[in-house]
């Protein structure tokens, strides 16, 4: 690997992926040289998942598969650590709103202390994904809503399979 590479994380816990996420994945890879797609293995602040972490990831390398510089990888330790591992300068996260501001500027801190090396870059969500999240995505499924302009059609199929059972 190049020294010049400039390699960025997106992690997240992605359950399941949105069209939202799929906008800041493309934004990011028009911005770095490579871009990792870190799947959380067992979110803390999230509790269990919806689908397991091998699907999410099936889920995000189909989704992502026409871009040739996005790679896609499940991870279980910190994530400035995950980042320092694979050589990543910037760990790329999005924002919504004013909410997701407050947890991000204290995520920021904790990882700056642990890694200053290590640089945080914020995208504003695009108008249209302002309000996708994951939880509301899977909200609107268990009740029988439509989530296909939300996520992936593999998604959509497979949130309407989850939740029948």
């Amino acid at each position: 690997m190049a020294l010049d590479n400039r390699i960025a994380v997106c992690p997240g816990s992605y359950d399941p992926i949105t069209n939202g996420h799929l906008d800041i994945i493309s934004r990011a890879s028009s911005m770095f040289d490579q871009v990792l797609v870190a799947v959380v293995n067992h979110p803390v602040r999230k509790g269990g998942t919806m689908f397991t972490v091998e699907e999410r990831v099936s889920f995000i390398e189909h989704a992502t598969t026409h871009f040739g510089n996005v790679r896609v990888e499940p991870f279980s330790v910190l994530t400035v650590d995950f980042a320092r591992s694979h050589g990543a300068k910037a760990i790329v996260r999005g924002l919504r709103a004013i909410s997701d501001f407050e947890y991000e500027l204290e995520l920021n801190h904790l990882n700056r202390a642990q890694a200053p090396d290590i640089e945080s870059v914020y995208l504003m969500a695009s108008a249209k994904y302002s309000f996708v999240r994951s939880s509301g995505v899977k909200e609107l499924a268990t009740f029988g809503g439509r989530v296909e302009d939300l996520v992936p059609e593999e998604v959509a199929l497979a949130l309407k399979e989850r939740v029948a059972r």
